[in-house]
């Protein structure tokens, strides 16, 4: 998003006065989340997630637990409405949904690309160097800061995270796409103390079920 022309250059210059601070202040935050992801070796959060439809104005919800390890290891299991499994290992991904007995099969590299929200919570996007970081104030005792991409695409052209102060994890994301559908997903009882079992990073498909191998694409 580009700037609008402003109406003289008295005020151009009380702006930029105004904006470098601000900057500073978001670029210090950033490094500050950036950092601490670095540092977290795992976490497990409960999640709640909503999927706006801008068309139509609907809203689903849907509810699970989310497992993250070094070096980027995820699982991420919906539970409601319908049960859903996200496997990501060291080099093959899953994604099973059991009441259409179908997984697919992708590279760790197509899911990092293409995934956007578990970049985010794992700490794999690179908040300065990716985005226009702008702080929004403090929403529900977190930091709300407002992202834009400095490379649109069209699964995101702005993005929102919530930070908790003290920790500098996040407790919430939304994303917003080219068509201004919304995917929020917030966590509770994040704990970076409990250590996952390996075997959670695993998977192994049911049997009787179609499989659909994506990782030669």
């Amino acid at each position: 998003m580009r700037m609008r022309t402003l109406l003289s250059s008295l005020a151009l210059l009380g702006l930029s006065i105004l904006v470098q601070p601000l900057a500073a202040q978001a670029n210090a935050l950033t490094d500050a989340i950036q950092k601490r992801y670095e540092s977290v070796q795992h976490f497990q959060a409960d999640f709640q997630q909503e999927l706006t439809n801008a068309a139509s104005g609907s809203v689903e919800k849907r509810s699970g637990r989310i497992w993250f390890k070094q070096p980027s290891l995820v699982r991420w299991d919906t539970l409601k409405p319908e049960k859903e499994v996200l496997v990501v290992g060291q080099s093959v991904v899953w994604n099973y949904v059991e009441a259409d007995k179908v997984a697919l099969k992708y590279r760790a590299n197509q899911v990092f690309k293409s995934k956007t929200m578990i970049r985010f919570l794992s700490g794999k996007a690179n908040l300065n160097e990716d985005f226009k970081v702008t702080e929004q104030g403090t929403e529900d005792g977190l930091l709300k800061v407002r992202l834009l991409p400095k490379e649109p695409e069209t699964s995101m052209v702005m993005a929102y995270i919530w930070v908790d102060p003290k920790t500098h994890l996040m407790g919430r994301v939304l994303i917003v796409d080219f068509f201004g559908n919304g995917n929020q997903v917030t966590l509770h009882g994040l704990t970076t103390d409990k250590r996952p079992d390996a075997k959670l990073f695993e998977f192994t498909p049911p049997s009787g079920i179609q499989i659909r191998d994506n990782t030669k694409q």
